[in-house]
């Protein structure tokens, strides 16, 4: 009998080996599919104007159908889009480091960190780096790739995709309670930007859906708290898809 799959998309600027610590804890019981985003990792510079619509169309060819799509920050918001637009695909939907329909104050501090990273993108790097690992014990080798994965960014075209995170979720804000498929939402509790709150939001505005806050951790969950993560996951899926 074959194992269910599982479709990982990774956040802006990063790309598929973020998920490594996770795939493999999966390993057992999913296949698991791991896409670089447009414009990530080996695939080619996107245009500035990239949409989400954009990224979505590019990536649901490696959704089969009746995946368990799961999306991190950048990689939810495409995750949100195609399980809206294709639910065909997506036998359940889990969010990590979600935003969600920012507030004003949120809008404001995430244009912030684009224009920084406009102004000078080696220092939106370290930036998030800092937001990202400090004060986790996440190997220092794991943050050197992090950051090395960061500086191999085309700028431009990770310009791009970062207007569509930060922007991104005023479009799909309206059109989430269409998506109906079970779904979890899943984030750290220090998380500074895709905060515990966001979670909470995203878990009301969808129809099925349940939030869940992982103690101490911080923006990189899955790469933080590879076992609580997956523990989430898999209890999820186990419960609403029997697997």
């Amino acid at each position: 009998m074959s194992k269910p799959t599982v479709v990982l998309l990774h956040g802006v600027g990063l790309d598929h080996t973020m998920w490594e610590p996770a795939a493999a804890l999966l390993a057992d019981r999913f296949t698991v599919i791991t896409p670089d985003l447009p414009g990530h990792g080996a695939r080619p510079p996107v245009r500035d104007e990239v949409t989400l619509a954009d990224l979505s169309a590019a990536v649901t060819g490696h959704v089969p159908e009746g995946a368990h799509l799961v999306g991190f920050s950048l990689g939810a918001l495409v995750a949100q889009h195609i399980a809206l637009h294709h639910p065909e695909l997506v036998a359940t939907l889990t969010s990590v480091s979600s935003v969600c329909d920012r507030t004003a104050e949120e809008r404001a501090s995430v244009l912030s960190r684009l224009r920084i990273a406009e102004a000078d993108f080696a220092a939106s790097a370290a930036a998030s780096l800092e937001r990202w690992y400090a004060g986790t014990d996440v190997d220092p080798d794991r943050v050197a790739r992090t950051r090395a994965t960061l500086l191999s960014n085309d700028v431009g075209s990770f310009l791009g995709c970062y207007r569509v995170f930060a922007t991104a979720d005023a479009e799909l804000a309206p059109d989430l309670a269409d998506i109906a498929v079970p779904a979890l939402a899943v984030t750290g509790e220090k998380d500074p930007g895709s905060t515990p709150g966001m979670t909470h939001r995203l878990a009301a505005a969808l129809p099925d859906c349940r939030a869940v806050v992982i103690p101490r951790a911080r923006h990189m969950l899955p790469v933080e708290r590879p076992e609580a993560f997956v523990d989430s996951l898999t209890t999820f899926i186990g419960e609403r898809a029997h697997v």
